[in-house]
């Protein structure tokens, strides 16, 4: 059995909440997986990309899947593309991605984005500003904005969050019992309530 971590958009395998769940999880005695899911690089990431990251990753094999924001849609992609995926806790995870960019950055910055091909963003595990290319709205398209997973999943997400409104995890369970949503009094980030949810979704994770 594999566990692996999937971090979010413009962050890294070093992030403050992968350290913490895979140490947590090692403390247990398992195996743990981090992958860099930017292995195409910054500037050239794509959702396709990050999955191939991920199946390079797990190698076929029966794995559980935490993901955050970004990494969160990953998972959810993932386990509704592979059914030997056993089960998922999401954190605060970023459904809709691609469509969701339009609003975020408004129509002004985003049709710049897609006539110039780049945009700067801040890179929160480089912890400076890095380019990225319009191919990961155009490749994001191609992908539902929420994943059809039958897996049993836990979602965390802050009631506070500004990045993805709980509303958008609110909504995805609504329609699907097989995942079970817990808000948080917390932002995006859920770095304050960690200890928390990993009380909440130990047995879930390790349980047989």
């Amino acid at each position: 059995m594999t566990f692996i971590y999937l971090h979010g958009f413009a962050s890294s395998p070093a992030s403050r909440k992968a350290q913490f769940f895979a140490g947590k999880l090692r403390e247990r005695g398992v195996e743990v997986q981090v992958p860099h899911l930017e292995a195409d690089g910054f500037r050239d990431l794509t959702v396709t990309g990050q999955l191939r990251a991920i199946e390079e990753c797990a190698r076929g094999q029966s794995v559980r899947l935490i993901g955050s924001s970004m990494g969160g849609y990953l998972a959810a992609l993932y386990a509704s593309l592979h059914p030997e995926t056993e089960r998922l806790v999401l954190l605060a995870p970023a459904f809709g991605f691609a469509s969701r960019w339009r609003l975020r950055l408004g129509e002004e910055k985003f049709k710049e984005w897609r006539e110039r091909g780049l945009i700067e963003m801040m890179h929160y595990g480089t912890g400076k500003p890095e380019a990225i290319g319009f191919g990961l709205i155009e490749d994001g398209m191609r992908y539902p904005a929420e994943p059809d997973f039958a897996q049993p999943a836990l979602i965390f997400h802050g009631n506070g969050d500004e990045v993805v409104p709980v509303s958008f995890s609110e909504e995805f369970v609504r329609t699907r019992p097989n995942a079970q949503l817990t808000t948080m009094a917390s932002g995006h980030e859920l770095t304050e309530v960690m200890e928390e949810i990993w009380a909440r979704s130990e047995e879930f994770l390790l349980s047989q």
